[in-house]
């Protein structure tokens, strides 16, 4: 890599001194201002179209248990996973302890370590400060991550970085209007459509795990949280979504281990 150069015939120093046939991608040749825009157009793509229709039940979540507006356009800013989002609104209505609140979140974002873990050597090479790779992971959520890696390797690596960062700002102005119209429509429509509009999120929700799931015991994981989830929520009101998740996913891993054996 660092030696010198093999030797080029004639024929192939006149091909590389020739026009490539076939055009590079546009990415090839960008400007970090123009890389930052490109990636803001992530939030009109299906995954994102996906996700906001989960947005649209958080919001009318969010005016259902008491939050305000502005309390839940903030939830999105500060935390850009939806179920942290829903997990935190559910605490905060219901009353419930900030260490139980904080012990709630941090477990449904256990998951983003290693998908940051996964996303950080595609941002190198940017040659700014190492702060700004800090600032930008704020942005690890699925939908965010999924499009980065999708997008990223077509990049220079110098441009990475504000690229991924124009996707995580285009993705959550997006969820911030469909919360804003969850919210407002949850309270002018008729009750059968705010009910239905309410329930998209856990729809969403539920679709999400079944097109991701690969093996048995990830849907026996699903058949167990739907059964366990009723039971945890008249028994242990203030914790049936933690509940839920530990109770549904030992049981899952159990079953699966038995059958193995």
């Amino acid at each position: 890599m660092f030696g010198r150069s093999p030797a080029h015939s004639p024929s192939d120093r006149a091909a590389m001194t020739e026009p490539s046939a076939t055009p590079e991608p546009p990415t090839q040749s960008m400007t970090r201002t123009r890389a930052f825009w490109r990636g803001t157009l992530a939030m009109f793509g299906v995954p994102a179209l996906v996700l906001y229709a989960g947005i649209l039940g958080y919001g009318a979540f969010a005016r259902e248990v008491g939050l305000t507006l502005g309390q839940a356009l903030a939830l999105p800013i500060f935390l850009q996973a939806l179920p942290a989002q829903v997990v935190l609104a559910d605490h905060a209505a219901r009353g419930a302890s900030l260490a139980a609140a904080a012990l709630a979140v941090s477990l449904t974002a256990v998951r983003f370590l290693p998908m940051t873990v996964v996303l950080m050597p595609w941002l190198r090479g940017h040659g700014g400060p190492r702060w700004h790779e800090l600032l930008v992971v704020h942005f690890v959520a699925v939908t965010v991550w999924i499009e980065g890696l999708r997008r990223l390797p077509t990049a220079p690596a110098e441009v990475r970085l504000v690229y991924y960062l124009g996707i995580g700002i285009g993705i959550l102005t997006g969820t911030l209007v469909s919360t804003a119209l969850g919210y407002l429509a949850a309270g002018t429509l008729p009750q059968w459509m705010a009910a239905a509009l309410l329930f998209t999120m856990p729809l969403t929700f539920l679709l999400a795990m079944v097109e991701t799931s690969r093996a048995r015991t990830d849907y026996l994981a699903i058949i167990a949280g739907v059964v366990i989830a009723p039971v945890a929520y008249i028994w242990v009101p203030g914790f049936d979504l933690l509940v839920t998740g530990l109770a549904g996913g030992t049981l899952a891993w159990v079953l699966g281990r038995r059958r193995r054996t």
